[in-house]
């Protein structure tokens, strides 16, 4: 389908006009007002450039195309001045919000020329974020392997983590839950640099000296320093920087990035406390109970969400296999342990290949059983 062009100006003859001068060139849609080109961007979406004219009554065209900025980023956004209204234009573009403006009246060659280069602007941010999703996707499947092979007792706990808040986000229709669900899988990846037996005492609630919990309470700081220089990881990184911080109640959070970071720190920081207080064998009403109490300003729902989730239960197809005929993509329905009771593999972990290697490694020299309980991946 082509990419599509929406024009906005609060008069119908205006728009009637450039729709016959531009839909044999160009996939035109129209809208009257602001508020109705919000809604048509809303409703009928994406569009690859949209063109306002700059005054238009309840909303001008500088503060509409800020919306369309917010509701559709990578829209590329045009607007059609007066003469007396070009020096607000400019600063407009000096600020960053639209792309070109164009002086009224505007002639369809120099229309048609600035819609083009729209076009193309619109194609080359949309090939740039799906390359850099791609290695972001990339970069973390990376690091989620690290983590589930250097340390399966924080990556077990992540996944449970992320399977919480995955459940919340959908409950409660959160929009950009990838954000919370990439935090949540790497909120334990600082624990890289723990002892495996302080990583151990400290999942099942044992005590721990001074020195391990300082150094436990700094791994979320190792993992932001980690992630900070990823682009489009920097609101993941200050999610799980601070998981263990309660962050001021009167604390300013009018920006929606904010917002979103806050919400996600406070999501890992309860989910985190949830899964504990199962771990301790508590049940999920008292757990709930329990996060009731500590975190007052919690969000009712996300209490609510977290008891319905029913807890994970082995796959009803599991078997016993010999390591040797192992292979990826299967589920543990056990955790793997060495002789002398080092956690090799937690429960639930997948196996792939740099795990298969480990467990092979580790076999090969006798340090494991020959034999575990494995699943077939479990269906989303």
């Amino acid at each position: 389908m082509a990419d599509k062009i929406l024009l906005v100006d609060d008069e119908p003859s205006v728009l009637q006009g450039y729709q016959r001068l531009l839909h044999s060139q160009f996939h035109v849609t129209t809208a009257v007002g602001a508020k109705s080109g919000l809604q048509t961007i809303n409703r009928q979406g994406p569009f690859a450039v949209v063109v306002s004219d700059m005054r238009m009554p309840e909303m001008d065209g500088i503060e509409f195309l800020r919306r369309v900025l917010t509701v559709a980023p990578e829209t590329v956004r045009i607007m059609l001045t007066g003469n007396s209204d070009q020096q607000t234009a400019v600063g407009a573009v000096n600020e960053g919000s639209i792309f070109r403006f164009l002086t009224k009246p505007c002639n369809k060659e120099t229309l048609s020329k600035t819609l083009m280069e729209g076009l193309a602007q619109y194609r080359m941010v949309c090939a740039e974020k799906e390359v850099l999703e791609k290695t972001l996707k990339g970069m973390i499947s990376i690091l989620t392997e690290v983590l589930s092979v250097a340390c399966p007792a924080a990556f077990s706990r992540a996944a449970r983590v992320r399977r919480y808040i995955q459940h919340v986000a959908e409950r409660l229709s959160l929009p950009n839950s990838w954000k919370y669900e990439v935090a949540a899988m790497l909120s334990q990846l600082g624990c890289v640099t723990l002892e495996p037996e302080t990583i151990e005492a400290i999942y099942s609630g044992g005590e721990l000296t001074p020195a391990d919990q300082a150094q436990f309470l700094n791994h979320p700081q190792i993992a932001q320093d980690l992630l900070k220089n990823i682009p489009r990881m920097e609101p993941v990184a200050w999610m799980i920087a601070h998981q263990n911080q309660p962050l001021p109640k009167d604390w300013n959070v009018s920006d929606r990035e904010m917002k979103e970071m806050r919400l996600g720190a406070q999501l890992i920081r309860a989910a985190l406390a949830f899964d504990l207080q199962l771990r301790k064998g508590c049940s999920r009403l008292d757990a709930a109970h329990f996060l009731s109490m500590k975190f007052a300003d919690l969000d009712s729902k996300v209490v609510e969400a977290m008891i319905e989730l029913e807890p994970e239960s082995a796959g009803m197809d599991s078997r016993t296999v010999s390591i040797s005929a192992l292979s990826t993509g299967l589920i543990l329905e056990q955790e793997v342990r060495s002789k002398n009771g080092i956690l090799i593999a937690a429960k639930g972990q997948e196996i792939t290949s740099p795990m298969l290697l480990k467990l092979k490694s580790f076999s090969a020299k006798g340090s494991i059983d020959d034999q575990v309980v494995v699943s077939p991946r479990k269906l989303a």
